[in-house]
């Protein structure tokens, strides 16, 4: 198993440390992963995207132009990635500033209100933890209990009194991605 994904949207949206945080579930499970950030030199607002690769085999390069997932947050992202996906590939997005929907239909489809979910859990800044919870459901390539293990990982102690709000986080995109290959 390889899962080749992108992760795209604003600096400030969680893009990366959702990325860091998959990257390092992925070694809980012993696999392999490649974690390769890129974002803008603003701190908040500036384009940021990361690319994400878990595999049972080693991984010959970390350099993709063509996903089987795109995790899409902004309509910038949607505008530059949403033909990086290949065929039969999956497309995930929060509709929040989106103001062109993806058009493929040659790949699968996923919204989930990110953005809404985490304002009515009371913080905004689980937004990528809600994202990554609709992910997980779609494409469940790392254990639950290894993601948590990934946020301890990832997350500064003082912060780890944040995980179970991240876990229900999860739980929520979990429970509310929608497929929009059926809707439609």
């Amino acid at each position: 198993m390889t899962e080749e994904l992108i992760i795209a949207g604003f600096g400030g949206q969680g893009v990366l440390s959702m990325g860091k945080i998959l990257a390092y579930s992925g070694i809980m499970q012993e696999q392999e992963v490649s974690w390769m950030p890129s974002y803008g030199p603003e701190m908040r607002g500036g384009t940021a995207n990361v690319i994400v690769i878990v595999s049972d085999e080693r991984i010959s390069s970390p350099i993709l132009t063509i996903f089987d997932t795109a995790i899409i947050l902004n309509q910038q992202s949607m505008d530059k990635f949403e033909k990086s996906v290949r065929p039969g590939g999956v497309l995930i997005y929060d509709p929040n500033g989106i103001t062109r929907h993806p058009e493929r239909t040659d790949i699968n489809i996923y919204q989930v209100e990110g953005a809404r979910l985490a304002s009515e859990m009371g913080n905004a800044k689980i937004f990528n933890m809600v994202i990554l919870g609709a992910y997980l459901k779609v494409k469940p390539i790392v254990k639950l209990d290894n993601v948590i293990k990934g946020l301890m990982k990832s997350l500064p102690v003082r912060y780890h009194k944040l995980i179970p709000l991240n876990e229900d986080a999860i739980t929520m995109g979990m429970k509310n991605v929608v497929d929009k290959n059926i809707v439609n």
